[in-house]
């Protein structure tokens, strides 16, 4: 798949005009849709191959594996992103989501949260899909974000990035906290807290929730979940995790690992089919938190799990 991809690069014909550029664009656009099974297919054959590697290699073969499709992936974006703005003339400095192909030069982290709350707040996918969890079932109500701190930050990152990471870890908090508030015999408040803060060099974003903790045996870190070896994270080897992997690799759309397949409507080419039995839909796949930090440390971040266990991470 990679080696055909370079072959049809190598071999293009070089662009002269805006003419040879759209059909450039087009060729690119191929490229990514033949792609979109990537990363479920990788983490498919490396899950099977997982009892007969050591983890620091397959680990290592994974991480280099994406940071190399991120970086291909980057590059085809931004210059399709490039190309559509100067067709459309839409580029401004001075906007709100002012941006640079898909470079945001401000892009504001309070927004980015507000975007998800407002779709948790409301009987949309996202919503439905945390209710229908088994372990959710029952559930009053799903628990309160909060965000605080510095609300005015705003920096140049690559927006679908960091609403990839803030989704993700939303999910999962949301997750943890209300299962806790659903079981628990007291009384748990189920407040979910994003702070925001910034120097001249970073910003960072903490979440918070009170969803009792990882849990983690004495042999395990909080950094085994980002690991694709079942040495270090024991679901990698679920049933039902493999089974999820399968349906994706053999899907017509893929996986593309971004946050429209997480909040895309019923119906829509990137939403699972909603008309299938529940016993047919494919479990999570465990890729959120392993993608997450892939995307937040490409360009230099990190991201640190802390656990309190019994009271929350």
């Amino acid at each position: 798949l990679y080696w055909t991809a370079f072959d049809k690069l190598r071999n293009y014909p070089q662009i002269h005009n805006m003419q040879d550029n759209e059909r450039f664009c087009e060729f690119l656009r191929g490229i990514l849709n033949e792609h979109a099974a990537a990363i479920p297919t990788l983490s498919l054959g490396l899950s099977i191959c997982s009892p007969h590697l050591e983890s620091d290699e397959l680990d290592s073969f994974m991480r280099r594996m994406l940071i190399s499709r991120i970086s291909r992936r980057v590059l085809a974006e931004h210059h399709l992103a490039l190309t559509e703005d100067l067709a459309n003339k839409e580029t401004s400095v001075d906007s709100q989501d002012a941006n640079v192909g898909i470079i945001f030069t401000k892009l504001n982290v309070k927004r980015c949260f507000d975007k998800f709350i407002r779709l948790l707040s409301s009987d949309g996918t996202l919503t439905d899909r945390l209710r229908r969890d088994s372990l959710l079932q029952g559930t009053d109500k799903l628990p309160e974000i909060i965000v605080d701190g510095d609300l005015n930050t705003s920096f140049s990152y690559i927006r679908e990035h960091l609403e990839y990471v803030i989704l993700e870890l939303l999910l999962n908090a949301l997750r943890a906290t209300a299962i806790q508030m659903k079981e628990s015999s007291f009384s748990i408040p189920g407040v979910i807290r994003a702070t925001i803060s910034s120097d001249e060099d970073d910003v960072y974003i903490r979440i918070s929730d009170q969803g009792g903790g990882l849990m983690l045996t004495e042999t395990q870190t909080p950094a085994d979940l980002y690991s694709f070896s079942h040495h270090r994270n024991t679901t990698r080897m679920r049933d039902d995790r493999l089974v999820a992997l399968q349906h994706f690799s053999q899907r017509k759309g893929g996986l593309w690992g971004k946050v429209q397949e997480r909040i895309a409507t019923p119906g829509s080419e990137d939403q699972v089919n909603e008309n299938s039995k529940d016993e047919d839909k494919p479990q999570p796949m465990g890729m959120g938190l392993p993608l997450s930090n892939i995307h937040v440390t490409y360009f230099g971040g990190t991201l640190e799990l802390l656990s309190m266990d019994g009271w929350g991470k």
